[in-house]
C-alpha cells in the first residue's frame, strides 16, 4: 500500500522539525538503555487510518516494537486500545508527536470522509476527493480517503487533464483549450472540463469532452445539465458541497462529487500513548 521512499521523507523530516538536536527532556530524565511500554488509544469516535504510518515512525528510531489491536478502517470509540508500544523509552517518547499527529490527521480524515460516503448509500454516485491537501502530505491524506470510502480524483497535474476556468480564459474558449490537448496530449488520456452553465456544459459536449464537472451550479442548473449530458460524457458535481446538500446533489444524476473539505477541514481524531510502564 505505501510507498516507503516517499513515506519515509515525510517522516524524517517530521522528526527533525520536532528534534532538530535532540530531545532534551527525555535526555536529561530517561536513560540510554531505559525500556517500557506504553498503550495507544482512542479518545473519540471513528475511522482508524495511517497505522502503517504510525509503525513506520518507530521503525525509523529503531528499538521500538508495536503490537496492533486494530487495523486500517476499523472503527473505535473512547478508551478502544489500538496498539500496545515496546522498547527503548527515549526513542518511544521521541516518536511519540510525530507519530500520533500523522495518524490523527489520517485518522480524522478517513472518519470524516465515512459521514459523506455514508450520505451516498443507495445512490450510484462515488465520491471524490481533490488536491486541496496538506503540502507534501497529499499521500497520506489521499490513502484516507479511501479508508473512509471515497476514491481518489487525480493525484496531481501530471495525473489526467482537468481544463479549468483559467485555462478556458488563457486559450480564448472551451472549444479551443479541447483542440489544444488534443493536439499535444496523448490520445489514452481523457479529458476533463470545468463547467459553470448549460451554455458551457454544451460547448463542451461538442468539443467532446469526455468528462464534465459542473461547478457551482444550483441543483436545477445541475439536473438541467445532467439531462443535456444524456449519457454523452460523465458528470462530476463539485463546488460548495457539504453534509447537508450532497445527497440531493447526488439525486441530480450525476456520477461523480468531489469534496475538496474531505482533506482540508477534516477534524482530526483525537488518540493518545498513556501508560507508559518503565520495564527494569
Amino acid at each position: 500500500m505505501m510507498n516507503y521512499l516517499i513515506i519515509d521523507k515525510i517522516i524524517k523530516e517530521a522528526l527533525i522539525e520536532d528534534t532538530p538536536n535532540e530531545d532534551i527532556t527525555s535526555a536529561a530524565v530517561i536513560s540510554k538503555d531505559s525500556n517500557c511500554t506504553v498503550d495507544l488509544f482512542s479518545k473519540g469516535n471513528g475511522i482508524i487510518a495511517g497505522l502503517e504510518v504510525f509503525q513506520r515512525v518507530f521503525t525509523i528510531l529503531g528499538d521500538v516494537q508495536i503490537e496492533f489491536y486494530k487495523k486500517d478502517g476499523d472503527k473505535v470509540e473512547p478508551k478502544t486500545l489500538i496498539a500496545k508500544i515496546k522498547g527503548n523509552t527515549r526513542k518511544i517518547l521521541t516518536g511519540e508527536r510525530t507519530a500520533l499527529n500523522l495518524l490523527q490527521r489520517m485518522s480524522g480524515i478517513a472518519t470524516f470522509t465515512e459521514k459523506f460516503a455514508e450520505k451516498l448509500q443507495g445512490t450510484n454516485t462515488k465520491l471524490l476527493d481533490t488536491r486541496k491537501t496538506t503540502p507534501n502530505l497529499r499521500i497520506l491524506e489521499k490513502y484516507s480517503v479511501t479508508i473512509g470510502g471515497g476514491q481518489n480524483h487525480r493525484f496531481n497535474l501530471s495525473d489526467g487533464i482537468l481544463i479549468k476556468d483559467n485555462h478556458i480564459n488563457a486559450a480564448g474558449g472551451i472549444k479551443e483549450a479541447i483542440q489544444a490537448v488534443k493536439a499535444s496530449a496523448s490520445f489514452v488520456r481523457k479529458i476533463e472540463v470545468e463547467a459553470e452553465s448549460i451554455s458551457m456544459v454544451e460547448e463542451a459536449l461538442e468539443a467532446g469532452a469526455d468528462i464534465i464537472m459542473l461547478d457551482n451550479m444550483d441543483l436545477e442548473t445541475m439536473k438541467k445539465a445532467v439531462k443535456t449530458i444524456n449519457g454523452k460524457a460523465a458528470v462530476e458535481a463539485s463546488g460548495n458541497i457539504n453534509l447537508n446538500n450532497i445527497r440531493e446533489v447526488a439525486l441530480t444524476g450525476v456520477d461523480y462529487i468531489s469534496v475538496g473539505s474531505l482533506t482540508h477541514s477534516a477534524p482530526i481524531l483525537d488518540l493518545s500513548m498513556k501508560n507508559l510502564k518503565a520495564m527494569f
